[in-house]
Formats: structure tokens, C-alpha cells, sequence
């Protein structure tokens, strides 16, 4: 599988990363998580993220390739206590949730610990964000980042102390390209990108897509990509590759509860790059039907 730099950290990433907010949340039994996260590093994938505040997603990553952990980077989130008895962005809570993360992952440290999508008016508390840093400087984590969208994402990149950012960037979601994968190239951020296929909105109809996707399947009902009309697998491909062509980009994090879907994943890499005409042509739709308020979705 490809690999990139993930910016100012070194790290050398794959371009598919597991997030694992699916297997924390959806009730998927241990042997099927093991099956599913040990398929995915066999397939070459290096990146898994998760949170916090993920339900049991943490405690499930641990026990099944804690043994594994030195063929993969892991990056976990913090700032909503989850359960913890602390505030939600705190200097206390962030001590005592990367205490948690590191006891249910069973690691020593993280690769990366990220700030759960606060907003800019939380980023300007400089205890919280000192707490972070100080979390690397005691070797618990090796970098730190922030993940969200839009004039947060900014404020985040803006504030010159986070080494990656974790962006929403999708055929459907493309407001980062023009404000914050630009600014985040300038300062070497690692960029991490969310809902790289959108949800494969595409696929539901309007009686079975969830209230959280719907956005996603409005926009692309507008958007009637000619890429989207084909085979559901050519289509989840060509949305992949659209995502990691993006500029700055240097890993993509997909999520899926199904142990088979890591090998199929990849070989819809296999085609290569998608063609800079391709992808200017879905660029140039956005830009022509893309209404004022199709913000990065968080």
C-alpha cells in the first residue's frame, strides 16, 4: 500500500487508516474486531484512530492487536470526559483521559493525540492547550493535533502548536480545499482526512439514509457526479481516490465493521491515482452547484 510523510511528524503513513468509532459503538464482538483489525494491518494499512470517547473502541483496539503494536501508529482523541469525573476541556480531564486511553490500549504512549473537535473560543484557553503539549513532552504521546472543520480547523492550524489536523474532505465535503489544506501545507501539518467516501451516501435512498448522512445525500443529489452512476464499487474507488488526491492529504480514515473489507479496500487503490482531469472536473462541479452553506461537516 502507498505511504506518505504525515507532515512535521515523520511518520510514514499508509493512505488508509482504520477509524475505529464503528467497533466502539455498534456492539461488534471481540473475535470479529481481531478479525477485522488484524486483516487490515496484514493488508498494509499502518494508521488506526479512535477517541475517548468512542464507547468500548479503545479497550477493544488493546486486546486484540495490543500484541501488534509496533507494526502501526496509533492515534487516539481526547477532551469529553466520557465518564471521567471532569469537566469536558479541562487541564485535569486531559491528564486523566490520556491516562485512561493509554491503560485501555495498553500501550506506554500514543503516536498521536488529537483534540476532539472543539470549537476556536476553547482553543484560546492556553492552560488547555499547554496540557496537550505537555503530553508530548512527557513522552505520552509523540505528536498532537486537532480534528475538525471549518473556521475551527483554521483557528487550530492558526495557533501553530498542533502538528497534523483531522479534516472532513469528500466528494461531498470540500470546503477544506480552499481554506485549510492550504494553510496546513504552509506549516508542514500532517492531514488526516475523515469521511473520505462520505458515507457512501449515494448508495441509500431517501427513506433509509440516517439524519447524520443526510446532508451528504442531499449535496450529491445535487452534485449527480457521472462517477457515482456506475457500479457501487467503482464508485466507492473513484470517491477514495478523489480524497487522496486531494492536495496536503496524506492519509484517509475508513471505518467498516466487515473483517473482508480491508483487501478490498486496497485493491481499489490498485488502479493508481486518479487523473488530474478527473479529479478538476469533480473540483469544477462543486464550484458550479455548491450552495453557500455546504460547510465542512463535523
Amino acid at each position: 500500500m502507498e505511504t506518505r510523510r504525515l507532515g512535521k511528524t515523520g511518520m510514514i503513513v499508509s493512505v488508509l487508516g482504520f477509524g475505529a468509532s464503528e467497533i466502539g459503538y455498534q456492539n461488534i464482538a471481540p473475535r470479529t474486531v481481531e478479525k477485522l483489525l488484524n486483516a487490515a494491518l496484514d493488508s498494509g494499512l499502518n494508521v488506526i484512530d479512535t477517541a475517548a470517547c468512542y464507547d468500548v473502541s479503545e479497550e477493544l483496539i488493546g486486546k486484540t492487536v495490543g500484541a501488534r503494536r509496533f507494526e502501526y501508529y496509533l492515534f487516539t482523541k481526547c477532551g469529553h470526559a466520557s465518564g471521567l469525573m471532569a469537566k469536558d476541556w479541562t487541564p485535569e480531564l486531559v491528564e486523566k483521559s490520556v491516562a485512561r486511553s493509554l491503560a485501555r490500549l495498553r500501550t506506554e504512549y500514543v503516536d498521536l493525540l488529537q483534540f476532539h473537535s472543539c470549537d476556536a473560543g476553547t482553543l484560546r484557553n492556553e492552560e488547555l492547550v499547554a496540557a496537550l503539549v505537555r503530553m508530548r513532552e512527557k513522552g505520552m504521546t509523540r505528536a498532537i493535533g486537532y480534528s475538525g472543520d471549518g473556521d475551527d480547523a483554521l483557528a487550530a492550524i492558526t495557533l501553530g502548536v498542533f502538528d497534523t489536523l483531522q479534516i472532513s474532505v469528500n466528494l461531498a465535503d470540500q470546503e477544506a480545499l480552499d481554506r485549510a489544506l492550504p494553510a496546513a501545507a504552509a506549516s508542514d501539518m500532517g492531514v488526516i482526512a475523515k469521511r473520505p467516501i462520505a458515507n457512501a451516501a449515494w448508495l441509500k435512498n431517501r427513506w433509509s439514509v440516517p439524519e447524520y448522512e443526510r446532508p451528504y445525500w442531499r449535496r450529491l443529489r445535487k452534485l449527480d457526479y457521472p462517477i457515482l452512476r456506475g457500479p457501487a464499487r467503482d464508485a466507492v474507488g473513484a470517491a477514495l481516490r478523489f480524497t487522496l488526491a486531494a492536495p496536503g492529504v496524506h492519509t484517509a480514515i475508513v471505518g467498516t465493521t466487515r473483517p473482508s473489507r480491508w483487501a478490498e479496500n486496497a485493491r481499489l487503490l490498485e488502479s493508481g491515482p486518479m487523473p488530474a482531469a478527473d479529479f478538476e472536473a469533480i473540483r469544477a462541479r462543486w464550484r458550479e452547484v455548491a450552495e453557500p452553506d455546504w460547510n465542512g461537516m463535523r
